[in-house]
């Protein structure tokens, strides 16, 4: 029962991941993954917000939904190109935002979780 929580968490999340990632960078004219950044800093954030519970809940949006929705693949990915592309500034920005945004969303989440 719990493997079909987590199926059922990503089969939202993957298509929510995709479909943010292409509109989000659709209206950016830059080489910077905003998309990428934009679903990461999210995920964080509800991940923060779904510390405190446990069961189905966490199985369903915290390991299906926010599992398929972040991707830290596609922002390695996404940072060795721009460091290959010449956009060194680019990808010392993407790690560094990042980092510093993933965890003030989830700190963020933690913290309206706890109100």
């Amino acid at each position: 029962m719990n493997w079909l929580l987590v199926v059922g968490g990503a089969m939202v999340g993957a298509p929510l991941r995709y479909l943010t990632d292409r509109a989000v960078q659709s209206r950016h004219d830059s080489v910077f993954p905003w998309g990428t950044f934009a679903v990461n800093v999210t995920g964080c954030l509800v991940l923060g917000l779904l510390t405190g519970l446990a069961g189905h809940v966490q199985l369903l949006l915290g390991t299906g939904l926010c599992g398929a929705l972040t991707t830290y693949s596609t922002f390695s990915y996404e940072t060795l190109r721009l460091a290959e592309t010449g956009a060194r500034g680019y990808a010392v920005l993407n790690v560094a935002a990042s980092l510093a945004a993933g965890l003030g969303a989830a700190f963020a989440g933690v913290a309206l979780a706890r109100l």
